[in-house]
């Protein structure tokens, strides 16, 4: 395991290509919505099929992607970018060596950087392009003028919610947020802990009504996961719970929703207008 994380860290800094990477930000309108344990979660299913995954914690001084991991991170996300602590270290890995960049206190220095200070941000960026399919922002939980930025600048983003009255609610409010800032944003809903996979259907479906209603927003279900124990008994163990419990109906669900979203891609992601790194620079560099 460590051999091959070493053989990655170092592929990192020698193999050059143009940037190819899709960048997913996946985000919600309000916390405890399982937003994180389905990032975690989607991404070993994503490694299953054969995907070079990377997850970045963006979540703003609440950053817990290594706690349901069940690693403790030597770095942050911090010390990349006030520190200047290198790429090879800044990585983590855990189980099925799924790559992690970990949060950390301090992280609105991602969002209000000058030129230089995203110069270095975009090298490093492209480093990790070049060697990932799929690249995960984890984003904290409710909508900020900064990480709205972030979020619409990216390549799609994912909104999960739940069955919940005011979770859905808050979900309508970031996706019309979204929509202002980048109409084109390709937004999928992911609906959490339903009775059934009828019931988050059908949840999505009057999500989607209202969006086409009163922001002409073509919204892409994703899927949705039942409520179900194994999920608790996993966080409990700090192991997630595709790997837990790979019979769930959690994990049979995440399964699903994987399998899909790659098979509506073609995996061929649609070449660009405008990367991720322009489209942030425009919205970030102070």
């Amino acid at each position: 395991m460590a051999d091959q994380a070493e053989q990655l860290r170092a592929r990192l800094l020698h193999k050059m290509k143009p940037s190819s990477a899709c960048t997913i930000a996946i985000a919600s309108g309000k916390g405890g919505v399982g937003k994180t344990n389905f990032t975690v979660n989607f991404a070993l299913k994503l490694i299953e099929e054969g995907k070079k995954v990377l997850i970045f914690d963006l979540d703003i001084g609440m950053g817990n992607v290594d706690i349901l991991l069940g690693v403790t991170p030597r770095y942050s996300v911090v010390d990349l970018l006030q520190r200047e602590v290198s790429l090879e270290k800044i990585i983590e890995f855990g189980p099925n060596n799924l790559a992690y960049i970990a949060g950390g206190s301090g992280l609105s220095t991602l969002f209000q950087m000058n030129e230089s200070g995203f110069h270095y941000f975009q090298q490093t960026f492209e480093h990790l392009a070049c060697e990932y399919d799929l690249i995960l922002f984890d984003m904290g939980a409710g909508a900020t003028e900064d990480s709205l930025k972030f979020i619409s600048s990216a390549d799609e983003a994912v909104i999960v919610t739940t069955p919940e009255p005011t979770s859905i609610t808050d979900g309508y409010a970031m996706i019309k947020h979204l929509t202002k800032r980048n109409d084109a944003l390709p937004i999928h809903v992911l609906i959490n802990r339903t009775l059934s996979e009828q019931s988050g259907l059908e949840t999505f479906i009057r999500l989607e009504s209202t969006v086409k209603k009163f922001i002409g927003k073509e919204l892409i279900h994703l899927g949705a996961i039942p409520d179900d124990r194994s999920v608790i008994r996993a966080v409990i163990n700090q192991l997630p719970f595709v790997l837990d419990e790979p019979r769930s109906k959690a994990s049979k669900a995440v399964g699903k929703i994987t399998e899909q979203y790659l098979t509506a891609k073609g995996y061929q992601h649609e070449r660009k207008t405008e990367s991720f790194l322009s489209k942030l620079k425009r919205l970030v560099v102070k």
